[in-house]
Order: structure tokens, then C-alpha cells, then sequence
């Protein structure tokens, strides 16, 4: 089931919700088992949902060249049956009661409940968040519109929903991109950092290079699709001016799950914590 809800923009800690920013937001958790929260302004804060249960088996990382030169060297070529609507359950939630308390899932039910007939996918993505040449980090303060010039310049364009989705939970529909997909792991990814910022002083950069966290990993072998930087979707029924769709969420404490999605900003929005991840179709 699709939710979405309008929430203040706020940082959420272990110890409490510190309030840095007042945009507010529509966002999207499909299946999560609670409500979905949307961040992606600056500053803004996401809580996490992800789902658990016996260890499924995951399909081995695709080479980003094969077969046939199918990709580029910088892509992961991602082929398979993708499911449109997931029931995902929390079986335990992280957070103390209050307003936040069913955000992010320690560990979700498996396996996970396809409600819809399967979809056949195949197409390239990149590998890693988009750098640019020479540095280090990944690039952020780009809208959906510039993350579109600038995958076109590459030869490709921005990833449908459907696309990061599949690439980012694989066959088996994992909440989380990496471990075994069900436990959330707040060290395996860029997420659940506690010192974003103050209250009038903005948010602190946090971005991580992408040779950092080798561990968080998605089925297909596609990197940092939890945390670090958010990037940039096109709803798969979209249209102008509302086609635009965030996904994987940054290096705070938030949903960061496959599905989850923050839909309140437009196409030309810009955030310290919005960066680039391109698609193209597969050779």
C-alpha cells in the first residue's frame, strides 16, 4: 500500500528531534509497514523502515561489461523480474514511542509478499554516485532537471523509480540494499549520523568518497543505494512538472529503504544532499 504524508522537516536523533528547518514534504515508504516521512530539503532528515526475517538468497552482482558489452565499465547491467508492489512488514521497530517510532525498521518479515504480476527489466546503471572527474566526492546541488542534462552528456538519462528500485532491492524485493537485505545495518551504509547540524547553522556535509563502505552493496553489485547522497528518479506514470522522485535517502537517520521515496520537491529543487545516479538501456 502507497502512503504519503505531509511532515516538518526535522533531525531525528537517538536522544531526541531537533528541529533544523520548517519545508514540508510529501513522501512515500510503498509497503513499509508504517507511516512514510520525506525529507531531502537543506536540512532535512529521513527515518529508515527495512524488513527481516531468515536469509534469502541473493543473485550474484552482474559484470557492469557483460555479456556482449552490454553496459559501459562504469554500469551494472540489472536483468530480471521485477515486482511492482510489495507487502513489506516490520517485525521491530528502533526508535522509542513517540511520533517517529515506526520509521526505521530494525528488521522486516520474510520473505517479502509480491502483489502484482512481475515485470521484465533489463538495463544499465551506474555503478557508484556520480563524480566528477578528478574528485572524490560524490556531486550534490543538482536537480532533477541538471541530473538529467547531465546523464544525457553521458549517454544516458535518469533511472525510472522502477529501475533504482529493482537495482537496489533485486529479485527478492530486500527493504535494504545489502547484508542480507531484511536487518538493518547502520554501519554498512553512509546512514543514521547524529551530527548533521545546528538550528541556523545549515547542514554539515557528511558525503563520504565512494570507495568508502564497501559492505553496502545491492544484490545486482550496485553501491550506495543507502545513504550517502540522494539521487534523482522519474516516477514510471509521472508527468510535468511532477515526474520527479528521490530516492535512497542521505547520511542521516531515515527510512533509507529501496522503496522509500521523497515526492514534496519539483524538478528544479537543489539540496546539499542531492546528488546523481544515471540509467541507460542495455546493448
Amino acid at each position: 500500500m502507497q502512503k504519503r504524508t505531509n511532515s516538518a522537516v526535522v533531525l531525528i536523533g537517538l536522544a531526541g528531534v531537533a528541529a533544523l528547518g520548517g519545508c514540508s514534504n510529501r513522501a512515500r515508504n510503498d509497503g513499509a509497514g508504517g507511516a512514510g516521512a520525506g525529507a531531502g530539503v537543506t536540512p532535512t532528515a529521513k527515518l529508515d523502515t527495512r524488513e527481516a526475517g531468515a536469509p534469502a538468497v541473493r543473485p550474484a552482482a552482474a559484470d557492469a561489461s557483460a555479456p556482449g558489452g552490454a553496459c559501459p565499465a562504469e554500469m551494472v547491467l540489472v536483468e530480471g523480474d521485477y515486482c511492482p508492489s510489495v507487502d513489506q512488514v516490520c517485525l521491530r521497530w528502533m526508535d522509542p514511542p513517540g511520533p517517529y517510532q515506526n520509521y526505521r525498521c530494525a528488521e522486516y518479515k520474510r520473505p517479502m509478499t509480491c502483489k502484482e504480476p512481475r515485470e521484465k527489466k533489463r538495463f544499465c546503471i551506474d555503478r557508484e554516485e556520480y563524480v566528477k572527474p578528478g574528485e572524490a566526492l560524490p556531486i550534490v546541488n543538482q536537480s532533477w532537471t541538471s541530473s538529467g542534462e547531465i546523464c544525457a552528456s553521458r549517454g544516458g538519462r535518469n533511472c525510472l523509480e522502477s529501475e533504482w528500485q529493482f537495482a537496489c532491492e533485486g529479485p527478492d524485493m530486500h527493504p535494504y540494499p545489502y547484508g542480507d537485505g531484511f536487518v538493518r545495518d547502520g554501519k554498512a551504509c553512509n546512514i543514521d549520523r547524529m551530527d548533521l547540524g545546528q538550528p541556523g547553522s545549515g547542514l554539515r556535509d557528511l558525503r563520504a568518497p565512494i570507495t568508502d563502505y564497501p559492505k553496502c552493496l545491492s544484490p545486482f553489485g550496485v553501491h550506495n543505494m543507502s545513504g550517502n547522497v540522494e539521487e534523482w528518479s522519474t516516477l514510471d506514470k509521472g508527468k510535468a512538472p511532477d515526474r520527479s522522485s528521490m530516492k535512497g535517502a542521505w547520511w542521516l537517520p531515515g527510512k533509507n529503504t529501496c522503496r522509500a521515496a521523497t515526492l514534496g520537491h519539483g524538478e528544479v529543487y537543489e539540496g546539499k544532499q542531492v546528488g546523481i545516479r544515471c540509467c541507460k538501456d542495455a546493448g
